[in-house]
């Protein structure tokens, strides 16, 4: 679009410049055929009427300047477009310049990122495996701590259940022993 639009103006430019010197060159032809003596008639012209309220007297060569200067202000208009033209794609040029610049800030602080939570990531996946070991060292410990719990158990409840029969048999075993120890040091108990 720039570019065809700056094409163009600078198009207009060029055939308006041929055109204007064209014009020049035929306006300035009449004035001096106007100008010439002897190729007039004198005398045959009548005067030209007045010319109606609100409307300049006509005179020769006065068109000239109007097509002239409107051809001159076009040239100026497409020579200002052209500039405005080229402003624009400037302006357009460095905004898209920031904006690249600036996605382009982006993706790299946006792979940063990425850099870092792959690294805790990673980091976070060495220390799940660890705490996974830990669990499954634990876990090893504690099935054996309950067969050890669970084997003395087995000799606690033996012990307990045995407890008054054990005692009993031993309280007799002392009374038997305290009447041997009596009997052999001549005493006698009965009595």
């Amino acid at each position: 679009d720039f570019q065809s639009t700056l094409s163009d103006q600078r198009e207009t430019q060029k055939l308006l410049h041929k055109a204007m010197a064209v014009l020049k060159k035929v306006y300035a032809q009449k004035e001096v055929v106007s100008a010439a003596p002897g190729l007039v008639q004198e005398g045959s012209e009548q005067e030209p009427p007045p010319p109606p309220p609100g409307f300049d007297e006509y005179g020769k060569g006065r068109a000239a300047g109007g097509v002239l200067a409107l051809i001159d202000q076009i040239i100026r208009d497409a020579a200002s477009m052209e500039k405005q033209v080229i402003d624009d794609e400037q302006t357009a040029q460095k905004d898209y310049e920031a904006f690249v610049q600036d996605t382009n800030n982006s993706i790299q602080s946006k792979q940063q990122g990425i850099v870092h939570k792959n690294s805790a990531k990673s980091q976070a996946e060495q220390e799940l495996i660890a705490a996974e070991d830990d669990i499954r060292a634990a876990t090893a410990e504690l099935a054996t701590l309950v067969n050890t719990q669970d084997a003395i158990r087995l000799d606690c409840d033996f012990i307990v259940k045995n407890f008054d029969l054990r005692q009993e048999a031993r309280d007799q075993e002392i009374e038997a022993l305290e009447q041997a120890k009596a009997v052999l040091s001549g005493m006698n108990l009965e009595a």
